[in-house]
């Protein structure tokens, strides 16, 4: 597993060299994103797509 730094710095290689400050917060941003997404799927933080539907209904449904 990459640390922080790592994944910044690849974040960094595969941008353009004209990108913005914007556009590097935004890929860290999605980065971190996707890690706290996948964390929490291992610990069994997550829903099936039929357990989703349902809790949307019961939002909606208000």
């Amino acid at each position: 597993m990459q640390t922080a730094k790592q994944q910044a710095e690849s974040v960094l290689r595969h941008l353009p060299d004209n990108c913005t400050l914007e556009d590097i917060q935004y890929h860290l941003y999605v980065l971190e994103k996707i890690g706290k997404g996948r964390k929490d799927i291992e610990d069994g933080r997550s829903f099936t797509a039929d357990e989703a539907k349902a809790r949307l209904a019961t939002w909606l449904a208000n």
